[in-house]
Protein backbone atom coordinates (compact mmCIF):
# COMPACT_ATOMS: atom_id res chain seq x y z
CA UNK A 1 0.00 0.00 0.00
CA UNK A 2 1.72 3.00 -1.40
CA UNK A 3 1.29 6.25 0.86
CA UNK A 4 1.83 8.39 -1.80
CA UNK A 5 5.59 8.44 -2.23
CA UNK A 6 7.74 6.64 -4.51
CA UNK A 7 11.01 5.83 -1.38
CA UNK A 8 9.97 3.60 1.69
CA UNK A 9 9.80 5.90 4.92
CA UNK A 10 9.14 9.16 2.41
CA UNK A 11 6.23 11.43 2.94
CA UNK A 12 4.21 12.94 0.01
CA UNK A 13 3.78 17.09 0.45
CA UNK A 14 0.78 18.65 -0.67
CA UNK A 15 0.94 21.37 -2.98
CA UNK A 16 -0.16 24.85 -0.88
CA UNK A 17 -3.11 26.04 -2.61
CA UNK A 18 -4.18 28.98 -1.11
CA UNK A 19 -1.27 30.19 -2.69
CA UNK A 20 0.22 32.67 -0.14
CA UNK A 21 3.05 30.71 0.60
CA UNK A 22 1.58 30.40 4.51
CA UNK A 23 1.07 27.02 5.84
CA UNK A 24 -2.05 26.84 8.29
CA UNK A 25 -2.67 24.16 11.31
CA UNK A 26 -3.11 20.68 10.09
CA UNK A 27 -1.49 21.53 6.67
CA UNK A 28 1.82 22.02 7.63
CA UNK A 29 2.23 18.11 8.50
CA UNK A 30 2.92 16.35 5.19
CA UNK A 31 0.35 14.08 3.88
CA UNK A 32 0.96 9.86 4.82
CA UNK A 33 1.54 7.62 7.13
CA UNK A 34 1.62 8.55 10.73
CA UNK A 35 2.79 5.80 11.84
CA UNK A 36 5.76 5.54 14.17
CA UNK A 37 9.45 5.82 12.52
CA UNK A 38 10.38 1.88 13.69
CA UNK A 39 7.12 0.44 11.93
CA UNK A 40 7.74 2.42 9.17
CA UNK A 41 11.04 1.37 8.67
CA UNK A 42 10.08 -2.38 8.43
CA UNK A 43 7.90 -3.05 5.28
CA UNK A 44 5.89 -6.42 6.91
CA UNK A 45 5.21 -4.12 10.31
CA UNK A 46 4.01 -1.54 8.27
CA UNK A 47 1.88 -3.07 6.04
CA UNK A 48 0.45 -5.27 8.89
CA UNK A 49 0.06 -1.08 10.85
CA UNK A 50 -1.86 -0.11 7.62
CA UNK A 51 -4.55 -2.88 7.77
CA UNK A 52 -4.99 -2.77 11.12
CA UNK A 53 -5.54 0.96 11.01
CA UNK A 54 -7.58 0.31 7.61
CA UNK A 55 -10.08 -2.76 9.60
CA UNK A 56 -10.32 -0.18 12.91
CA UNK A 57 -11.24 2.97 10.63
CA UNK A 58 -13.69 0.46 9.13
CA UNK A 59 -15.81 -0.51 11.40
CA UNK A 60 -16.06 2.78 13.12
CA UNK A 61 -17.42 3.87 9.90
CA UNK A 62 -19.88 1.12 9.63
CA UNK A 63 -20.86 1.56 13.06
CA UNK A 64 -21.47 5.24 12.01
CA UNK A 65 -23.40 4.36 9.22
CA UNK A 66 -25.74 2.07 11.31
CA UNK A 67 -26.10 4.87 12.82
CA UNK A 68 -27.67 6.98 10.54
CA UNK A 69 -31.23 4.85 10.39
CA UNK A 70 -30.78 4.77 13.93
CA UNK A 71 -30.28 6.95 17.07
CA UNK A 72 -26.91 8.03 17.57
CA UNK A 73 -24.41 10.35 16.19
CA UNK A 74 -24.19 8.73 12.49
CA UNK A 75 -21.59 11.10 10.87
CA UNK A 76 -19.90 12.14 13.74
CA UNK A 77 -18.54 8.65 13.65
CA UNK A 78 -18.34 7.95 9.96
CA UNK A 79 -16.05 11.50 10.29
CA UNK A 80 -14.38 9.95 13.35
CA UNK A 81 -13.27 6.85 11.22
CA UNK A 82 -12.46 8.66 8.43
CA UNK A 83 -10.04 10.32 10.80
CA UNK A 84 -8.91 6.86 11.74
CA UNK A 85 -7.59 6.27 8.03
CA UNK A 86 -6.34 9.84 7.72
CA UNK A 87 -3.85 9.06 10.19
CA UNK A 88 -2.56 5.88 7.96
CA UNK A 89 -3.92 7.12 3.90
CA UNK A 90 -2.84 10.00 1.75
CA UNK A 91 -6.86 9.52 0.32
CA UNK A 92 -8.58 10.01 3.53
CA UNK A 93 -6.24 13.19 4.31
CA UNK A 94 -7.35 14.39 1.42
CA UNK A 95 -11.38 13.40 1.85
CA UNK A 96 -10.84 14.56 5.58
CA UNK A 97 -9.48 18.42 4.56
CA UNK A 98 -12.21 18.98 1.52
CA UNK A 99 -14.65 18.17 4.43
CA UNK A 100 -13.27 20.23 6.80
CA UNK A 101 -13.11 23.39 4.11
CA UNK A 102 -16.51 22.70 2.80
CA UNK A 103 -17.80 22.35 6.55
CA UNK A 104 -16.19 25.61 7.02
CA UNK A 105 -17.71 27.87 4.17
CA UNK A 106 -21.08 26.13 5.34
CA UNK A 107 -20.73 27.62 8.38
CA UNK A 108 -19.58 31.08 6.97
CA UNK A 109 -22.60 31.19 4.63
CA UNK A 110 -25.14 30.24 7.53
CA UNK A 111 -23.27 33.42 9.49
CA UNK A 112 -24.38 35.76 6.21
CA UNK A 113 -26.64 37.96 7.87
CA UNK A 114 -28.87 37.68 4.80
CA UNK A 115 -29.07 33.85 4.75
CA UNK A 116 -30.10 33.42 8.62
CA UNK A 117 -32.67 36.42 8.38
CA UNK A 118 -34.38 33.93 5.07
CA UNK A 119 -33.69 30.98 7.24
CA UNK A 120 -35.92 32.62 10.36
CA UNK A 121 -38.98 33.98 7.75
CA UNK A 122 -38.87 30.36 6.01
CA UNK A 123 -39.09 28.54 9.59
CA UNK A 124 -41.96 31.28 10.76
CA UNK A 125 -43.70 30.72 7.42
CA UNK A 126 -43.78 27.03 8.34
CA UNK A 127 -44.81 26.98 12.06
CA UNK A 128 -47.52 29.26 10.57
CA UNK A 129 -48.54 26.39 8.08
CA UNK A 130 -48.20 23.61 10.52
CA UNK A 131 -50.31 25.66 13.51
CA UNK A 132 -53.24 26.33 10.69
CA UNK A 133 -53.24 22.56 10.25
CA UNK A 134 -53.27 21.89 13.53
CA UNK A 135 -56.13 23.68 14.04
CA UNK A 136 -58.42 22.44 11.52
CA UNK A 137 -57.40 19.05 12.17
CA UNK A 138 -58.64 20.10 15.53
CA UNK A 139 -61.49 22.56 14.21
CA UNK A 140 -62.92 19.49 12.31
CA UNK A 141 -62.40 15.99 15.11
CA UNK A 142 -61.60 17.52 18.06
CA UNK A 143 -59.53 15.76 20.53
CA UNK A 144 -60.46 12.54 22.54
CA UNK A 145 -58.21 11.16 24.60
CA UNK A 146 -57.82 7.28 24.32
CA UNK A 147 -59.24 6.00 27.75
CA UNK A 148 -62.77 7.82 26.33
CA UNK A 149 -63.15 5.81 23.35
CA UNK A 150 -66.26 4.35 23.57
CA UNK A 151 -66.63 0.41 22.60
CA UNK A 152 -67.88 0.02 18.74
Amino acid sequence: MNTGSNEPGEVAVAANETGTGEVHGEQDRGLGSRAPEFIKARRVLHLSWQVGVFIIGLAVVVAGIIMLPLPGPGWVVIFCGMAIWATEFVWAQLVLRWTKRKVTEAAQRALDPRVRRRNIILTSIGLVIVGVLIGIYLWKFGIVMPWKIKDQ
